[in-house]
This record gives structure tokens, C-alpha cells and sequence, in this order.
């Protein structure tokens, strides 16, 4: 590892310089030119040691670097498929002698080239490192290899009364929701990965296996590794296992619909309803497109304007008064067709529609393919920031719908477009600099989920100043060869 007198000067010159141009010290950030011979050796190595479990075909390779968004696939030059901790410590101890990257690789659901790898090299599979290690019920924790799914562990925990709340959608694997601080649906109550993840084990790029924290609720000893590595999206160590807080399933759960007649009015529901202190679960936004495509696809048939869905925990009384009283608030602007249930399968309906947001955008126009982005702005300008993103969608002549999780200002467009088609993709891409720059300018962020990966780089030293200096001394600190998924989060000439 680097000596700690060179960390220091690496973080004095970046602080005190804001270019990080000038900060010589942080030039290896740039994705190195591809070690063709470092990479077939490594490869050799490997495949004595994994035999099988390493695999080179070009459609597996594909698999491993595919994305939802229109970023070209970079395909790895081989596949690690680990089975433990020690697995992923030995490819990274080869890979690192060899100074060949190495692309952590969850369920593939990034969708801003985060599994891309730019400069070649291993990609390493953690799906079969789905054991659930330990359930502790009394102390509402379980720890559990990376590979496991959330779906996966809420089915194991069907019995105990307990769950995990965080739901981004997608099946995604704990490891890479950890890895990209995930969040999601039910994230106005229950908060982020940021907040459920206790410690983690990681495998760091030189080859070691750190432990960040114990069971403990919290702590005071030292540094914070576990919040560095939530969200470093696989740049500064490979999660391998974690510890997460676990909820009682509540005691009763009721859904709700509401629809209003300009996205304004719902999202001025939602501020007054959180300022109220209604202890909603879940509150998300569909815009009027997306529930056309969403009735279309899921077979409903809410009305085709603004809609709100709501989901409220408790108990049974609490349950009633909280949604009465967001119905009370929804009325003073507007609000109609107010309709809750308690049904377990029309509240999974609901949510699944909900869910099938991304396949029911996609379906209505074949030719195209989705590009997903979000941004996350203070609510109180969450009404400001939709409408005029919407005004831009359709200035440039683009179809994209708007959902949000607006109880925490997140919300997500997903703009179709024609990759054939460079005029189209120029006019979709103008349009998502204007939205992460609109968030930036609203005091708020450029990504409230999605991640940075490559898709947005540019925007790092935008939202952080002299904070993204900070971030890359660190980095070249912890992997100063730059081997941990290069070209994500930081580089220079973006």
C-alpha cells in the first residue's frame, strides 16, 4: 500500500488546489491502457486455480458488462464465478499482482455502466455467494453473503415476523444495493442502504479482508469504513458479506390510490402531507403517461392523470386514521378517486404495476430502448424540478414518462430513444443535463439512487467541489493501482 506520508500530500494538494488537473498525484485515476499480457497472465493463474468456475465465451462476457441504458457494453476478458470470501480474495491478490482490473458483478441491474469494464479485465460473479449466514431475531439483524437477493432473504424471513424493508425494484443482490447505496419504494420510512447497513466485509485491493463493524448499533471507534464502502460502487473494495437491520412486519398495511389533476397538485399533497407528520411507507408519483402505459400494461384502469400511490404501516386504528387524514389533505388540492385496500394481493398488485413501470414505458414504443436517470432535490422544490423536466422531455420532441419516490424528492425519467438515431440520443442526453444540473442548482443531487458509474462522472466535481479532490486522494490511497472497477465515480477530463 501507499505510505501514509504520500496519502497526506496526495490529500493537501488536492484540497488546496481545485483543479484536479494540477493535482499531479491523482493522474492514475485515468482508466490505464489495457495489460494485454497482464491480463492473459492473470487469466492463466486463474484457471488452475478455478478451473471451470472461470469462464472466457463472448456471450457470457456479454452478460457481465450488459447495462439498461444506451451506454456500449465493455466486455471483461474473463468471468469469475466465487463461492466464498477467500474465492474473491484470491482472484483480487492475482489480479492486483498483475495490475489487471477487477469488475464486481451483483444481479447486472446498473444502469449507469457501473459492470462496464473499460480497460478489460475480471469480472467477478457473486451470484452463488447467496448463503444466509445468521438470523439474529432479538437483535433485528442478519448477516448474509453479497449474492443474496432481497426477494431471497424476505422469503427466508417469511416466518420469523421479521423483514427487510429496502425494495428498489429489481431482485438486485444486498452486496450491489450496498455497493450503489440502493434505496427505493419504501425508503420515505425505513431510509436507504446508508442507514440499514451495520458492517460489511470487503475484500480490499490489495488482497485483504476487512471487517468495518460488529453487531452493534453503533459505535465510536474510529474511522466509518462501513459508510465509505456503501455507495463507493465497487471502486475502493468488493462487499463480500454484511450485516443488516431487519423490521417487524407491522401489525397492518394499507394501500391507496389517488389521482390529481397536474403533477403541482400531488406533489404539494405529498410536502404537506410530510409536514403534517403522516408516517407513510411508501408515496410514489406517476405522471399521466406513465399510468396510460402502466393500465396498458398490467391490465388497470386508473384514470390517466398525476396519480399518487400510497402505502401506510401500523396498527389497525393508526392504519385508518393515517389514511383518512391523507385523504383530507389530498382533497384540499384536488385529489379524487381516493381508494385504499388491505388485501395482501390488491396491495401487491398494485406495487408489482408499480414495479412494472420500466417494462410497461418500454412497451409502448418497441423501436426504442429506455435511458433511466434521477436526481433527488429538496421536496419543497420537488414540484418546480418535475414540471419543468417534463416541459423539456417534450420541447424536445422526446417520450418520457416521470415517476418518483416523492416523499424523499427522488424521482426518476426514463426517455426513449433511438440509438440509431444521433440527433435523438444528442437531444435526450441535452435534456438529462439540464435535470441534473436543475437538482445541483436546487441544492440537491445529481443521482438520489442510480449511481454514478460512467454515465455520470462529469457531475461529481459539480455537486462536490473540492470534496471530489478528497474523494480521489482516497481512492488513489486505498487502490493506488487503480485495478478496483476503474473508469467509475471519479476520473479527470470529464
Amino acid at each position: 500500500m501507499i505510505a501514509w506520508c504520500q496519502v497526506v500530500r496526495y490529500l493537501s494538494t488536492a484540497i488546496a488546489d481545485d483543479s484536479l488537473e494540477n493535482a499531479v498525484a491523482l493522474k492514475d485515476l485515468e482508466v490505464f491502457e489495457r495489460n494485454e499480457e497482464g491480463i492473459e497472465t492473470a487469466i492463466g493463474i486463474l484457471k488452475q486455480r478455478f478451473g471451470e468456475k472461470l469462464k472466457t465465451s463472448q456471450a457470457l462476457r456479454e452478460q457481465h458488462c450488459h447495462t439498461t441504458t444506451y451506454i456500449p457494453g465493455q466486455l471483461p476478458d474473463a468471468v469469475v464465478f466465487a463461492g466464498s470470501s477467500e474465492d474473491v480474495q484470491e482472484t483480487v491478490r492475482v489480479c492486483a499482482e498483475h495490475h489487471v482490473p477487477v469488475i464486481p458483478f451483483g444481479t447486472g441491474t446498473s444502469l449507469e455502466g457501473g459492470v462496464n469494464a473499460p480497460a478489460g479485465g475480471i469480472s467477478i460473479d457473486l451470484n452463488e455467494m447467496n448463503a444466509i449466514l445468521s438470523v439474529n431475531d432479538e437483535d433485528l439483524d442478519v448477516t448474509v453473503q453479497a449474492g443474496v437477493t432481497r426477494e431471497a432473504l424476505n422469503e427466508h424471513l417469511r416466518d420469523t415476523g421479521l423483514f427487510f424493508p429496502i425494495d428498489p425494484g429489481a431482485n438486485a443482490s444486498l452486496g450491489g444495493m450496498a455497493a450503489t447505496r440502493a434505496s427505493g419504494t419504501n425508503a420515505v420510512r425505513y431510509g436507504t442502504m446508508r442507514e440499514n447497513v451495520i458492517s460489511l466485509t470487503a475484500v480490499m485491493p490489495d488482497g485483504r479482508i476487512v471487517k468495518t463493524g460488529n453487531r452493534a448499533r453503533k459505535s465510536s471507534a474510529g474511522y466509518d469504513l462501513t459508510r465509505l464502502l456503501v455507495g463507493s460502487e465497487g471502486t475502493l473494495g468488493i462487499i463480500t458479506e454484511l450485516t443488516v437491520r431487519l423490521f417487524g412486519i407491522p401489525e397492518a398495511m394499507s394501500a391507496a390510490i389517488c389521482s390529481f389533476p397536474t403533477v403541482e397538485a400531488a406533489c404539494n399533497t405529498t410536502i404537506l402531507a410530510m409536514q403534517s407528520g403522516l408516517p407513510m411507507a411508501r408515496i410514489e408519483l406517476l405522471d399521466a403517461e406513465t399510468v396510460k402505459a402502466v393500465n396498458e400494461y398490467s391490465n388497470l384502469s386508473y384514470p390517466v392523470s398525476p396519480l399518487l400511490m400510497l402505502e401506510f404501516h401500523g396498527s389497525e386504528n393508526g392504519v385508518k386514521e393515517q389514511a383518512e387524514l391523507f385523504g383530507a389533505i389530498a382533497d384540499e388540492f384536488g385529489g379524487s378517486g381516493f381508494d385504499w385496500v388491505t388485501k395482501t394481493e390488491d396491495r401487491n398488485r398494485m406495487w408489482k404495476a408499480r414495479h412494472d413501470v420500466y417494462w410497461a414505458t418500454t412497451a409502448q414504443d418497441k423501436s426504442r430502448r429506455g435511458l433511466s436517470t434521477d436526481v433527488c432535490v429538496p421536496i419543497s422544490r420537488l414540484a418546480e424540478c418535475v414540471t419543468q423536466t417534463q416541459a423539456d422531455i417534450a420541447e424536445a420532441g422526446l417520450y418520457g414518462p416521470v415517476v418518483g419516490h416523492v416523499g424523499d424528492g427522488n424521482f426518476h425519467a426514463l426517455i426513449m430513444v433511438d440509438e440509431n438515431d444521433p440527433a435523438e440520443v444528442e437531444r435526450a442526453e441535452t435534456v438529462m443535463e439540464k435535470l441534473a444540473m436543475r437538482a445541483l442548482a436546487m441544492e440537491g443531487t445529481c443521482t438520489g439512487e442510480h449511481g454514478i458509474g460512467q454515465g455520470k462522472r462529469r457531475f461529481i466535481r459539480l455537486e462536490h467541489g473540492a470534496g471530489a479532490d478528497v474523494m480521489a486522494a482516497l481512492k488513489i490511497a486505498i487502490d493506488p493501482r487503480n485495478i478496483m472497477n476503474p473508469g467509475k465515480v471519479l476520473g479527470l477530463g470529464d
